[in-house]
């Protein structure tokens, strides 16, 4: 009895271990799935290598412009505003006349001035004549040569008066075409500060202002750079790469509020002699050609200054991502996941961002894909290979 229960025994043990070894495959077949379905899927993404390309470089900063030259117009002479002789806001002419004083007192006073030298021309005349009858009258001896030099020292004041008198007169002359107020150079004129039949204060510090005029054509850009800035150009400088500002006429572009492009070309003129000690800055100054009369003194622009050549990589601005006060990009590293890049950006060339720091030319970045929520760093992904290319090549260049 014993013998036949072991073999039983021993009959069914293969039968429970194949059992056993069937339900552990089914077991371990769906802790297989379970596991499956709980790893999330890697999103696809597109990535790409920065462009790399051979670049003119532009510095941009901020500015407004201002006239070339600004004149307060303020009388010479006091008198009153007889009239007004210009439309307000339009172009004036160097000579045109703008304002007329009432000349009254000024053409009496020229009057009087050649009565004066009338009157002190008589005296010479006289005095001439005197001498004259004088000096035969000294050779024998019946005047004393006292009374000779006498009536010829008189001779010599009455000319000495003369002179006053016609300075006298070039002076009543000149305020009577002061009171005239022409413009004394080209540009637009501002509206009048005073109006016809007003006494205003002329040839003194505190004269009445009139109007102002500012030059239109040409027109200068100023701006302000850091001490950063100016340091890296003064590099440029001393290597040979660009020449000084202070000397050479280096191009610049200038863009307004509303437009996209830099459309309007100029070359700088002047950089000052030293830094602003309050703002740590210093100023630069460009002109431009201002034919169209659409460049008006105080509108604010940003300029780009040349900054030489030089290899630069560019990527898509949707590839750009702010976190807080910093850029970065998003790229994807050997094991294709995620990882967030802080860079250094520079301006747009050719519809592209310069980055100017903090990207490798071998990096691949996400350039479609970025705006999925569920990317993010440390994000298992699916790269495909794309090519950044330049959307508009009629931007500067």
């Amino acid at each position: 009895m014993t013998i036949q229960r072991s073999r039983y025994i021993l009959r069914r043990a293969p039968r429970i271990a194949i059992s056993a070894m069937v339900a552990a495959s089914f077991i371990g077949c769906h802790i297989c799935a379970a596991s499956a379905q709980s790893a999330p899927p890697a999103f696809p993404v597109t990535v790409a290598p920065p462009l790399s390309k051979h670049i003119k470089t532009w510095d941009e900063f901020p500015g407004r412009f201002e006239a070339v030259a600004r004149v307060e117009l303020m009388p010479r002479v006091s008198g009153y505003v007889d009239q007004v002789n210009f439309k307000e806001g339009t172009l004036v002419k160097q000579g045109d006349l703008l304002f007329t004083l009432d000349k009254r007192p000024f053409q009496i006073a020229v009057e009087s001035a050649k009565a004066e030298v009338a009157r002190t021309q008589a005296q010479v005349t006289f005095a001439k004549a005197d001498l004259e009858r004088a000096a035969p009258l000294v050779e024998s001896k019946a005047l004393s040569e006292q009374v000779f030099e006498q009536r010829k020292s008189s001779l010599g004041v009455a000319e000495a008066q003369v002179m006053s008198a016609k300075a006298q007169l070039d002076s009543a002359e000149l305020n009577l075409e002061w009171a005239e107020v022409r413009a004394p150079i080209s540009g637009r004129v501002s509206d009048k500060k005073i109006d016809v039949g007003n006494l205003v204060i002329g040839g003194q510090v505190n004269s009445t202002l009139m109007a102002t005029i500012v030059t239109t054509d040409p027109i200068h850009f100023v701006f302000d750079t850091s001490e950063a800035d100016y340091m890296r150009f003064a590099r440029l400088r001393k290597s040979g790469a660009l020449p000084a500002s202070r000397l050479a006429p280096n191009p610049v572009r200038v863009k307004l509020a509303d437009e996209a492009d830099w459309v309007h070309e100029g070359t700088m003129d002047f950089v000052d002699n030293a830094f602003n000690q309050r703002s740590g800055t210093i100023r630069g100054r460009a002109l431009l050609a201002n034919k169209d009369d659409l460049l008006t003194p105080g509108i604010f622009a940003r300029i780009a200054v040349y900054g030489g050549d030089s290899d630069a990589l560019l990527v898509p601005d949707p590839a750009i991502i702010s976190d807080q006060a910093r850029k970065i990009l998003y790229t994807v590293n050997a094991d294709n996941v995620i990882t967030a890049t802080p860079v250094v950006l520079g301006q747009m060339y050719e519809g592209l961002r310069i980055v100017k720091s903090g990207l490798k030319a071998d990096d691949r970045i996400v350039i479609e894909g970025v705006a999925n929520p569920a990317i993010r760093p440390g994000t298992k992904v699916a790269p495909t290979q794309g090519t950044i290319t330049p959307p508009d090549k009629t931007a500067q260049n």
